[in-house]
């Protein structure tokens, strides 16, 4: 614990807060060399962020690093952005900023406390151990000051913990709940054993699914760390603008992030990529953390049935049963994830407005939405592929 004054500074460069102590903050476990929990929330991971300018000027994610000091030491640090849209983000208040500015309010800028395009929970108050609690409250009230004191409408806090959801109510926070789709490793020995856990139809759907997509006309290589060569993330760089100009018109991520993965990420990444004649056609890029694979981008240069589902979800299951990894989080969206074994889990982010008045049209509003996605939820597992007894043995 922390019994001297905290001080809060702000920062939009992180190379002002350093990497030894983000990552100490961020990432403790990594210190041994041991694989982090969360690659993103990594100083690898948002530096190479910023520096491929993919936030920052012009983009509409200006960071905006939060740094907590106590007796001259740094005892927690954020992801923060100064806001002046809410793309990017997959926890949408686009309604929410419409009625504040029909009403004569501004909306943005904002403040987002979030790895940014990217829709994986994990913790965005990061503090070293045994500065927990101290450190939490230190960030949520700093972003809550630095709201105030430039008159910015909001802040917000997406993909968060449970853990951080209870200090953000604590301190005045609205949460707010919504869902996305999860694989989870009962303790699997090989993909036939996750099958064995569905029903006949469903497991029978996904060995047809299986056939069609591996005969494709190649080969299917998994690549990690060295394995993955620069001409590999030219590939990546492809599908990745194929995907984004038909889903969300540009693509985020500017070409320099993929060279600098290349240079500081690729031990954190596994592509998984179809080959025809040696030349990749379709891929899947993947983060691996400590205990979890992290779906991320999904692009193709040609159309294969079931190609889609094989490299981004059924490969990604055999990848985590090998690894003894825990889960496999898909990413955003997708009720086609339903029936291969990804079920609906909650998502949780933390909201503070600085109006009173619509702090509690807001509230009232999270509190219906919040009943209805329970209620989603519970039917959606429902509908899910495994067998009753299955569902009934991990209630």
């Amino acid at each position: 614990m922390t019994d001297t004054a905290i001080t809060i500074t702000l920062h939009d460069r992180i190379a002002e807060i350093g990497e030894g102590d983000w990552d100490a903050c961020a990432c403790p476990e990594a210190a041994g060399g041991a694989r982090p929990e969360d690659p993103f929330t990594t100083y690898r991971f948002l530096s190479a962020l910023e520096q491929s300018g993919s936030v920052g000027r012009g983009t509409g994610w200006q960071p905006q690093y939060l740094r907590a000091e106590a007796g001259g030491a740094v005892i927690a640090v954020a992801p923060l952005y100064a806001k002046s849209h809410s793309q990017g983000e997959y926890i949408f208040d686009h309604s929410w900023a419409h009625a504040y500015e029909r009403a004569g309010g501004r909306y943005y800028p904002k403040l987002q406390g979030a790895v940014p395009f990217t829709p994986v929970t994990g913790r965005r108050l990061l503090a070293r151990p045994g500065h927990e609690a101290a450190g939490r409250a230190a960030l949520l009230q700093g972003a809550r000051e630095v709201a105030t004191r430039h008159a910015i409408s909001s802040v917000h806090m997406t993909f968060c913990t449970g853990a951080e959801v209870a200090a953000g109510e604590a301190a005045g926070y609205l949460a707010r709940r919504t869902q996305q789709y999860h694989w989870e490793n009962r303790g699997y020995g090989g993909f036939d054993d996750f099958l064995d856990d569905l029903s006949s139809r469903k497991r029978k759907t996904i060995r047809k699914e299986r056939a069609r997509a591996q005969a494709f006309g190649g080969e299917i290589v998994h690549l990690t760390g060295d394995q993955i060569r620069p001409e590999h993330w030219e590939a990546v760089w492809g599908f990745y603008q194929d995907t984004g100009a038909r889903k969300w018109g540009t693509p985020y991520l500017r070409r320099a992030f993929f060279d600098l993965a290349h240079e500081r990420l690729r031990g954190d990444v596994l592509l998984i990529l179809a080959l025809r004649g040696g030349r990749p056609v379709a891929g899947a890029m993947n983060f691996i953390g400590a205990s979890a694979l992290y779906g991320r981008y999904w692009g193709c240069v040609e159309d294969h049935p079931c190609l889609h589902f094989e490299l981004c979800y059924y490969r990604a299951i055999e990848f985590a049963i090998e690894s003894g990894l825990q889960r496999v989080e898909a990413g955003a969206q997708g009720e086609h994830k339903l029936a291969r074994g990804y079920l609906p889990r909650p998502v949780h982010s933390l909201h503070w407005l600085r109006d009173p008045g619509f702090a509690r049209a807001v509230a009232e509003y999270l509190e219906a939405e919040r009943a209805a996605v329970d209620e989603e939820i519970d039917i959606l597992t429902g509908y899910g592929p495994f067998r009753r007894t299955v569902m009934e043995d991990h209630e």
